[in-house]
């Protein structure tokens, strides 16, 4: 089994500074995409502080051969407690830089995370970042966005295409960083050849319909699906930051 993999992130057509991060570590299968907010100075910060804290406690943990994992979701793989225990340090981070500085006052972050280990895919998932499985000339949506829309579509107040045109689109619900400690959504599916993954910020998924990602997936190698989705998303407005990773999971 091979693992190919490609990101790509771009500032879009009308902010002025990108929010976005994102990590590809080849080393320890792992892969990240963050969207930060907070403005100029807190957005920038909250992203990179959580791709870096949790790529760096990752490495170590995975390095270390004696490592018994202890955690009270014993339930739960030993990878998702892990990322679960990454994402929680990076959150614990951010909230300390921000109580220390009046700049940051308020900064988080999104943040999609993919590990592969032990022959299976983990996935945790903050705010309104995504990821995709793209499967058998399929694809789904394998996180649930946190955010304002979203509830109100599960409640019944809005409509799927109401959601997506609202002025409250890009309220999240759940960050990592705004507050101390973090609620993490995690996923776990077995390694099958043949698999896409697509990790995004709501830069791309806002613009670019799942059909479309599925046709620009399924006809194009990883780097150049990858750089089409951006292409696509600043075409159809790159009204925000655009982040993608595409991970491809070969025989």
């Amino acid at each position: 089994m091979r693992i190919t993999s490609y990101g790509q992130s771009d500032i879009g057509k009308k902010r002025k500074n990108n929010e976005d991060s994102f990590l590809i570590d080849h080393d320890i299968s792992l892969y990240i995409v963050c969207d930060g907010m907070g403005g100029h100075a807190g957005g920038e910060q909250a992203s990179s502080t959580a791709v870096e804290t949790i790529g760096d406690v990752l490495k170590t943990l995975s390095s270390s051969r004696n490592l018994t994992f202890s955690s009270s979701e014993k339930d739960l793989p030993e990878a998702v407690n892990m990322l679960k225990y990454a994402i929680k340090k990076a959150s614990n981070q951010i909230y300390e830089k921000s109580k220390n500085d009046p700049i940051l006052k308020g900064m988080g972050t999104t943040c999609t995370a993919l590990w592969i280990r032990n022959n299976h895919v983990h996935i945790a998932h903050v705010g309104d970042s995504r990821a995709y499985l793209v499967r058998g000339g399929t694809i789904q949506q394998v996180t649930e966005d946190h955010s304002w829309v979203r509830e109100q579509v599960k409640a019944g107040l809005l409509s799927p295409e109401e959601a997506k045109l609202h002025s409250y689109k890009n309220i999240i619900t759940r960050s990592v960083g705004f507050e101390e400690d973090v609620k993490i959504d995690t996923f776990t599916k077995d390694i099958q050849p043949g698999d896409t993954y697509v990790l995004c910020s709501d830069g791309m998924s806002n613009n670019v319909k799942d059909e479309d990602i599925l046709k620009i997936i399924t006809t194009s190698p990883v780097k150049e699906a990858c750089l089409r989705l951006l292409s696509s998303a600043i075409d159809k407005g790159g009204d925000d930051n655009i982040t993608a990773i595409v991970v491809a999971i070969e025989t």
